[in-house]
């Protein structure tokens, strides 16, 4: 029984220093904390709290009732929306438009980035880009009008190139053919430069020793570019990569919205657009949440798949 006593007070003697450092630390690090607490905050506040409403996916939700006095309906949205026609129209449109961000705006900020950290003058460098960090500043509206000027049939200014080069007048606006590659086109022109933010940072981390030792092995730009300076961004281009996928099928509500009318509407609707069909202007509550619930399990399953091969090939994942 004594050395019972004895073990039990040798535990908690143990633990009681712990807390006491803990504490120790919490206060020794103050302003750093205090720093941390409004990020905290934020994602508490604006990125945990909301998922309480994730429930009334599983609820026939009424707003007098409120969350608990809503009917249980368990899966009955999830089994609507797989039944429902389009929800392969939907699955299609989201799909293709997520990979052609993917396979054609993915790579754009990494091309350009390795293309301006070839630039020597830095003068100029910094005006390149101060110039390509614009246009993320500006809204999608803006950008969509932007388009409509340009590409419009009635004086666009590519229709009247194409006049004036004996072509005819091409409606890229309202052609479903033409559709998916004017909403990559805008991605592209719109986030590009602000994408090459975090890729130059990676760049600027590169040991020069590293370039001025393969100079001495006979390497030119090119097999530099290839055998140091890509290698040195590859695990920030497999995160950045892994972290995409978490939004695969977030393809973009305002600026596709803005885009469709009822001639492309056919290879343009996607989740986020029926989402606000059905949720804001035909007050299916319960339905739309079910549709964005299932496009997050789907990110998150692609996010943990994609981490688990990046590791398995040897390469980092984000955890």
């Amino acid at each position: 029984m004594n050395q019972i006593k004895g073990n039990l007070a040798l535990q908690m003697s143990a633990a009681k220093p712990k807390k006491q450092c803990f504490w120790r630390q919490i206060r020794r690090n103050k302003w750093l904390y205090g720093m941390l607490a409004p990020g905290v905050l934020y994602f508490l506040l604006f990125k945990y709290a909301p998922m309480w409403g994730l429930l009334i996916a599983f609820k026939d939700y009424q707003p007098y009732l409120g969350f608990f006095g809503s009917k249980w309906v368990g899966i009955k949205h999830f089994e609507r929306l797989f039944h429902d026609p389009s929800f392969w129209m939907l699955l299609r449109n989201t799909l293709v438009l997520a990979g052609y961000n993917i396979f054609f705006f993915f790579p754009a900020p990494i091309l350009l980035s390795l293309i301006i950290n070839e630039v020597r003058q830095e003068k100029f460098k910094r005006a390149i880009q101060t110039f390509i960090y614009v246009p993320h500043f500006i809204s999608w509206v803006v950008v969509v009008g932007i388009a409509y000027t340009f590409f419009t049939i009635d004086g666009g200014l590519v229709n009247e190139a194409i006049m004036a080069m004996g072509g005819s007048k091409i409606n890229f606006l309202a052609s479903a053919g033409w559709f998916r590659t004017m909403i990559t086109l805008e991605v592209i022109w719109k986030e590009t430069g602000w994408g090459t933010i975090i890729f130059l940072a990676a760049l600027a981390g590169v040991d020069p020793q590293i370039y001025e030792a393969a100079k001495i092995d006979g390497a030119g730009r090119l097999r530099q570019l290839w055998h140091v300076t890509l290698p040195a961004i590859r695990s920030t281009i497999i995160i950045l990569f892994i972290l995409r996928l978490g939004t695969f099928l977030d393809t973009g509500f305002e600026q596709i919205f803005l885009m469709l009318n009822p001639i492309n509407r056919e290879v343009g609707e996607v989740f986020d657009t029926y989402v606000y069909t059905a949720g804001i202007t035909q007050g299916q509550f319960s339905f739309s949440t079910a549709v964005g619930l299932f496009k997050s399990v789907v990110g998150f399953v692609l996010v943990i798949s994609s981490n688990w091969l990046a590791k398995k090939f040897g390469g980092e994942g984000v955890y």
